[in-house]
């Protein structure tokens, strides 16, 4: 059987003091290094959270700058393509002015030159009529004789 004794009590109460030892001293300078590692792994978790958090805000404002940055490129080559439309238009309605303006001056000319052609031949044709007309009339009037002078002047002219 269990003999209680005071061996048994003296060591019972030591190993009392010293449980009582260990709680007051021992765990309390675990204790703190242990919550300051827990406070500082705590910290790092809120932390990471909060970093992971700004990744996706700082994600989205990057696709929203990036989504408004592709609209405005789209913008601005639909402008650049009308102005280009437009200055191709701008340049066939000048061209077209241009050529319808040479068209309008080769024509002018054509005219004058054909007014100037009629004009030259007219005087030919007069200088031609009274050479043959004096002619004829230093010549004496036979129908042969009328004949090669009508045929020499239709050569002539």
């Amino acid at each position: 059987m269990l003999a209680i004794n005071a061996t048994f009590i003296g060591q019972f109460i030591v190993l009392l003091v010293l449980l009582w030892f260990i709680y007051k001293v021992v765990v309390p300078m675990l204790a703190g290094p242990i919550e300051e590692r827990q406070r500082k792994i705590a910290l790092g978790l809120a932390a990471a959270e909060k970093g992971q958090q700004e990744l996706v805000q700082a994600n989205d404002r990057a696709e929203a700058i990036i989504r408004e940055a592709r609209e405005r490129a789209g913008l601005v080559i639909d402008q650049a393509q009308h102005r280009a439309n437009d200055l191709i238009e701008q340049a066939k309605a000048s061209a077209s002015a241009e050529g319808q303006r040479l068209v309008a001056a080769a024509a002018q000319q054509i005219e004058l030159d054909t007014a100037r052609a009629r004009e030259g031949l007219r005087r030919e044709v007069a200088r031609i009529a009274i050479s043959a007309a004096s002619k004829v009339l230093e010549r004496e009037i036979d129908p042969r004789t009328h004949a090669e002078l009508l045929s020499k002047l239709a050569t002539q002219i």
